[in-house]
């Protein structure tokens, strides 16, 4: 391939992944995805210790270099199915109100989430690469105005987080069985939350706090990987993100804890590889998210006790932190054609105390099936996947008081998933 073709390319493909976030949100392991690249998807999302292309990185940087040179191109349709029960003085009707969470088109009902990678080996031990993928997000617009008692009949309520990482990574080979990465990340995330007016009896700043459109935020980390080959057929894997800190959200600095501060938690995972038979590889992954680390995530919200929302002790979604097994199996059909399944769960964050405010975030899910090939077409391969994550609703266990209300409310919030992806990946 020529300099102005892998230029192009890449290109094109950053402009593709930056225009996309105007449609990016998953919530399948809390906000993050259950995987990164089209290949580990459909493995559950395990591939610690089994890079697969380009977009390794985004997993373990470590893998880079064992991908050798090679890009890849691909794209994510995730449709997520919500639904919340909200209710007022008890659960049962007359005083429980169901809203329809899933939109009416593109961009509501359903999201594309681009992802590029690129890799180039330096020489026979050193690769420099760069992968481009969302993180994950959040995404509700609910079909009423539930936090509003019917003050504003018209007013939809939901929230809109999508995160961008540019990953620039260097991996290297130490010796023949073990490998080394980092990645320094290139963050871009964008929230709008609409229909919460209502909260402002309770807000720090009641002008930063709905209906403010989008606003960004901005941060750099890093993320580090090992990979070992233990025996000549199994291989194990590590890899750290600590917590990136990033700026603000000033136009929502009277919501989020700590004046509009978003974070992302830091997480680590293990990971190990087993080539069982010339022809079928196991991966098992065992992730934690430290969302307890974020404070606008975890400050609890029940009874909105804790202080002003924006404040360092306001209320949050309550969230707990999450450990995640991803296990996935890949077995090569014939010299043209592999095919991947995969299993991931985590026990899904909110506490059933917490969930009036998770009306905003129903990140219910635990556990989800994938499939996934890959089909060799001439020099290139043509890789996809599926993911289902079953229904999962979380009921609260009670009723919390309500800023201005003299009755108290409480909600029931579930969510199920399904996602096809599907990436182009060439060697050179």
């Amino acid at each position: 391939m020529n300099r102005y073709l892998k230029k192009s390319i890449i290109a094109m493909a950053v402009g593709t992944a930056i225009a996309g976030l105007s449609f990016q949100a998953q919530a399948t392991n809390g906000y993050f995805s259950h995987g990164y690249g089209t290949k580990a998807k459909g493995m559950g999302g395990a591939g610690v210790a089994l890079p697969q292309d380009s977009l390794a990185a985004a997993t373990n940087p470590a893998g880079m270099v064992r991908v050798g040179n090679r890009w890849d191109v691909g794209a994510e349709i995730f449709v997520p199915d919500r639904e919340a029960t909200t209710y007022w003085g008890n659960n049962a009707a007359p005083n429980a109100t169901t809203y329809d969470g899933n939109g009416s088109g593109y961009g509501e009902s359903w999201f594309l989430i681009p992802e590029v990678g690129y890799n180039r080996m330096i020489n026979n031990n050193l690769s420099a690469g760069v992968s481009i993928f969302g993180n994950g997000g959040m995404n509700t617009t609910w079909n009423g105005p539930i936090f509003s008692q019917g003050t504003n009949p018209t007013q939809n309520t939901g929230i809109d987080l999508a995160q961008l990482f540019i990953s620039p990574t260097l991996s290297f080979k130490a010796d023949d069985r073990n490998s080394f990465g980092i990645s320094m990340n290139i963050v871009y995330q964008r929230i709008k939350v609409e229909g919460i007016t209502d909260f402002g009896g309770i807000s720090s700043n009641a002008a930063a706090l709905s209906d403010r459109g989008y606003d960004s935020s901005y941060g750099v980390g890093f993320r580090i990987g090992w990979i070992g080959d233990l025996t000549d057929t199994v291989s194990a894997g590590f890899t750290y993100q600590p917590k990136t800190k990033m700026s603000r959200f000033d136009k929502y600095s009277g919501l989020f804890a700590e004046q509009g501060k978003f974070d992302i938690p830091s997480n680590f995972a293990l990971g190990v590889s087993w080539k069982a038979t010339p022809k079928m590889t196991l991966a098992l992954d065992v992730e934690k998210i430290n969302y307890k680390d974020i404070k606008s995530i975890a400050n609890l919200n029940t009874g909105f006790s804790g202080g002003s929302l924006g404040t360092n002790t306001g209320p949050g979604f309550g969230w707990n932190n999450m450990t995640i097994f991803k296990l996935g199996v890949n077995f090569q059909m014939n010299k043209n054609l592999e095919i991947r399944a995969g299993w991931n769960h985590g026990d899904q964050p909110i506490p059933n105390s917490e969930t009036l405010f998770n009306v905003l975030a129903p990140a219910t899910v635990e556990d989800h099936l994938t499939l996934g090939f890959t089909q060799k077409m001439g020099d290139g391969e043509l890789s996809g996947y599926y993911m289902h994550a079953f229904n999962n609703t979380v009921n609260g266990t009670g009723v919390v008081a309500f800023p201005g209300a003299q009755n108290a409310g409480g909600a029931n919030i579930g969510m199920s998933q399904n996602a096809f992806g599907i990436t182009y990946g060439k060697k050179y």
